[in-house]
């Protein structure tokens, strides 16, 4: 069965805590963790004033003996939703589109049957889930843009396909008063900067987000190789009880998805993206972005408490992924200018939020 993305919700709130006096165990940390949670392999990541420390704990895959390790990759899932807002930020200053660019502007020539709900609707829209498209197609679509992804259709004319199936349905939810969680509207994000540059938003990412911020390890997909477990895997549970998924196109979403769920990559490169935008939530030069664009980024820009590929409460931006295989919660803390994650290779939502609070709670300490 295709796996749908799971709503990344706001799934922690995290007291603020006092600078430690000594750095926490971070392995006794991550072996507790996996303790409680049941998952197969965890890693858990605190970064503090540039200070990256990582703790692992478990196996790759059940049924092997590959332990994880530091370096290992991990599937993002909704998590590449604050990647795909920070590339639109780029595109912004380069003034290539701008905040208010509307959908029509960018796709009703190529979906004029797009219903007028959305025509004026802007990327501000989009990146903050107040556009009130639904939040995700349907199964068969999902299967049909699977076998395209395995194939190896290019990416563009799939996400018009996507774009155009959402568009054309009316909303559903009121655009901009309501706050409806979205993965589509990710899709139609990148349709649009797609149409305006000619670029895949794999390339785009890739060159804007990857490359200057130094994520040499990120990429597209479930991480390793099918024939020797060599990254960590996902699980799932089945029939015959929770199994890891080979990489392949039965272990993620279908790649179409991609701006809003399917961006693999290691902690320690996690952590660069993770420090950029913990320094810009401060008010510190970045030298990526401007301040403007780090406050639009962060700020919710309809009210609520999801801004840019974020949620905020107050102290914390935050968001968490999954694609029901993996479960990756990160946390930056602007005003103690401290960084945190939690990273199952398990998708059991309900059963890794405890733990993974617990995990946070330990690494404040």
């Amino acid at each position: 069965m295709l796996a749908k993305l799971a709503t990344a919700a706001l799934l922690l709130i995290q007291p603020l805590a006092p600078a430690p006096a000594t750095a926490p165990d971070l392995d006794a940390i991550a072996e507790t963790t996996l303790a409680a949670s049941g998952a197969p392999g965890v890693a858990v990541m605190r970064v503090v004033d540039g200070e990256i420390a990582i703790g692992v704990a478990g196996l790759r895959a059940l049924g092997s003996e590959a332990p994880i390790e530091a370096s290992d990759l991990w599937h993002m899932g909704s998590n590449s939703k604050a990647m795909t807002a920070t590339l639109i930020a780029r595109l912004v200053e380069q003034g290539v589109v701008g905040w208010d660019d509307t959908i029509g502007q960018h796709l009703a020539a190529v979906i004029p049957d797009m219903d007028p709900a959305y025509r004026d609707l802007t990327f501000r829209h989009l990146l903050s889930h107040r556009a009130g498209i639904t939040p995700n197609v349907g199964m068969i679509a999902m299967i049909q843009f699977n076998e395209q992804g395995a194939n190896g259709d290019p990416m563009p004319p799939q996400r018009i396909d996507y774009a155009t199936r959402v568009l054309t349905q009316s909303p559903a939810a009121t655009p901009e008063t309501e706050f409806l969680y979205s993965n589509a509207g990710y899709v139609v994000a990148a349709a649009m900067i797609e149409q305006a540059t000619g670029d895949s938003w794999e390339t785009l990412i890739t060159r804007e987000v990857f490359e200057p911020l130094g994520m040499d390890s990120a990429g597209f997909g479930p991480p390793g190789s099918a024939d020797v477990v060599d990254q960590p895997r996902g699980h799932r549970d089945g029939l015959f009880g929770r199994r890891a998924m080979e990489p392949g196109p039965m272990a993620d979403n279908p790649p179409v998805m991609g701006p809003g769920a399917t961006v693999h990559v290691s902690l320690q490169d996690l952590a660069r993206f993770l420090e950029a935008h913990l320094a810009g939530a401060r008010g510190d030069e970045t030298g990526y972005l401007t301040a403007e664009s780090w406050q639009t980024l962060h700020t919710p820009p309809f009210g609520g408490d999801y801004a840019m590929g974020w949620g905020f409460n107050g102290t914390q931006l935050l968001h968490a992924g999954s694609n029901t295989m993996w479960f990756v919660q990160m946390v930056i803390e602007p005003p103690t200018g401290r960084a945190y994650v939690v990273a199952f290779n398990d998708g059991r939502i309900n059963a890794l939020q405890g733990p993974t609070r617990d995990a946070i709670i330990a690494m404040a300490r």
